[in-house]
């Protein structure tokens, strides 16, 4: 016979409930700042790695899938939700796990889109993924978003529904598209630190009709700034703060370990000597920045937006998702002719025709001039590897390219480069950092 006091029930109450408070406080202090290797979908850490491929096959399917990208930034929304990914498009992986027992997936990280989704069973028409597609049936913490709540009417207007819950719809450039349930479910990442941080109730797409698609992930993760974005749904817990440091893409042939990292929250605060910060243009869902000029050698060049589009001047989008560069192609002309004048080596033919400006190398370097992109309030020097990259064999190409429709600042530019996003300050800051090292 056991005898329970009510002393001793208060004071298991008051264990119970400093368990509880300590839970909470753990659970704030992991939500606040945490770090997640990134994985470039071409590394030997990838599912998709295809070792037969030589590392200039990896580079020039890697440039078809920035030119893919890029041009469905050209066409307008024609959804309420408006993605501008192909999921074979992305270039680095988030492993991440869903649901209440978590099942593991690869989701394509993109700052170019708000909403985050994956695959869902029951599929009506689904694409292959390596991974099992994730069953919501099998998820205690799993729920729908019904149809009169905010967050639905935020989505869409009219609001559609089926048996009170909301659904979703994002249709792509390409004619790909993603429909399904819009959902909160607990998602959970895999820390560089050891621990698992775990975030409850995240909005998300579960998507059932998938079609369009020749990728093998299970979907993608958006972190750009509208209000269903991951990063404005955990605003609160990161403060509004995350950043990434990307590896040069020809380090994963000689680095089969070597990961790229994305940080949120504390851990994502990018400071001391050599940072310097431009303000996000306001108003935007997507990351754009004012470029004023680019210097190259002594030599400045004004920069001005395509007169076809309806950008601002100077507006250029800063993306995760596309390897290139694309500049207006009055602006890429008067570039180009520069740098030839500024560089004294033996021009060559890019066979595939892509790339304007290539030259021989017997090094694989080039001795090119100082280059620098004049941001507002912010001067970022680049590389030689920001601008020139080996695409074969004795044949080092300009990775930049003309496009009329807009510009964008591709992740081969970013390389080597911390950069932390602020949501609150409303900017983006550049530290030069070996990225194989942060």
């Amino acid at each position: 016979m056991v005898i329970i006091t009510k002393g001793f029930t208060l004071f298991l109450h008051l264990v119970l409930l400093s368990f509880f408070y300590l839970y909470l406080v753990s659970f704030r202090e992991s939500v606040s700042g945490f770090t997640v290797d990134l994985i470039h979908r071409d590394s030997p850490l990838s599912p998709f790695y295809d070792s037969s491929n030589t590392p200039y096959e990896r580079l020039r399917n890697a440039v078809h899938r920035s030119s893919s990208r890029a041009s469905l930034f050209k066409k307008t929304c024609v959804s309420p939700i408006q993605s501008t990914l192909t999921a074979s498009d992305g270039e680095y992986l988030m492993k991440i796990s869903i649901g209440t027992p978590p099942v593991d997936a690869f989701v394509i990280l993109d700052t170019g889109s708000d909403l985050t989704w994956i695959q869902c069973e029951p599929c009506v028409e689904c694409f292959k993924q390596l991974r099992p597609i994730f069953n919501p049936k099998n998820s205690s913490s799993y729920k729908t978003i019904s149809c009169n709540t905010k967050l639905c009417q935020q989505v869409w207007s009219p609001t559609p529904c089926n048996n009170n819950t909301c659904n979703y719809k994002v249709t792509y450039a390409d004619g790909s598209a993603t429909l399904g349930d819009l959902s909160v479910e607990t998602f959970r990442f895999s820390s560089t630190s050891g621990k698992h941080v775990s975030i409850p109730k995240i909005a998300f797409g579960c998507g059932h009709n998938n079609s369009g698609f020749s990728n093998t992930t299970s979907g993608l993760i958006g972190l750009a700034g509208g209000d269903v974005s991951i990063v404005n749904q955990i605003h609160q817990e990161i403060k509004g703060k995350f950043s990434y440091c990307l590896i040069p893409m020809e380090l994963l042939s000689i680095d089969s370990n070597a990961t790229s990292h994305i940080s949120f929250g504390d851990n994502a605060v990018v400071s001391g000597p050599g940072v310097i910060s431009t303000p996000l243009i306001p108003g935007q869902s997507l990351y754009y920045l004012t470029l004023e000029s680019i210097s190259i050698g002594n030599k400045i060049l004004p920069f001005k937006s395509s007169k076809i589009s309806s950008n601002t001047q100077g507006k250029i989008l800063i993306d995760s998702g596309t390897l290139l560069r694309y500049f207006p192609h009055e602006f890429y002309a008067k570039l180009e002719k520069t740098l030839v004048a500024s560089i004294n080596a033996t021009r060559k033919h890019d066979t595939s025709g892509f790339f304007n400006l290539c030259y021989a190398s017997k090094n694989d370097i080039i001795n090119a001039p100082k280059i620098v992109a004049h941001f507002a309030n912010a001067d970022v020097e680049l590389s030689p590897a920001n601008v020139f990259t080996q695409l074969d064999e004795g044949l080092i190409c300009l990775t930049i390219v003309p496009d009329e429709a807009m510009a964008i600042f591709g992740n081969l530019a970013q390389a080597n480069f911390l950069i932390g996003y602020d949501l609150v300050a409303k900017q983006v800051s550049f530290l030069p950092k070996d990225c194989t090292k942060h």
